[in-house]
């Protein structure tokens, strides 16, 4: 394999999960047998933000293919950082959701006991 190849082969790579996100956005999400089992109920995600993320990827991904002869390829990685901007505050309460709730410690269990500090260290 030549070692031109390889931007091209990640292009492709990254176009389809550029493509696989743009599906799970566009495509509807109604299940009828499943209910919902949390306490709290989620946070929507915005589906506009998540196809500005998949646009996004895909114009890193045709960056990436078009490599250093395709006259647009800032063009396309500017566009893709302004949707990737875009879409991530369209999903701002998503996202906070997602890294912030903590789950099994915040359902009013007993705290862990603290922890002793060392006695071997120097001080």
């Amino acid at each position: 394999m030549r070692f031109e190849t390889i931007p091209l082969v990640l292009g492709v790579l990254v176009g389809l999960v550029g493509l696989a996100i743009l599906a799970d956005a566009w495509l509807p999400e109604e299940l009828t047998f499943m209910g919902e089992r949390r306490r709290q109920e989620r946070t929507e995600r915005s589906l506009t933000g998540e196809a500005c993320i998949g646009l996004a990827v895909l114009c890193i991904a045709a960056a990436l293919i078009g490599r250093d002869s395709w006259p647009y390829e800032t063009v396309a990685v500017m566009a893709g950082t302004a949707l990737f901007i875009i879409g991530a505050v369209l999903n701002r309460h998503f996202l906070r959701e997602r890294i912030v709730n903590r789950g099994k410690l915040r359902r009013g269990g007993a705290p862990p006991p603290p922890r002793e500090p060392r006695k071997d260290r120097i001080r």
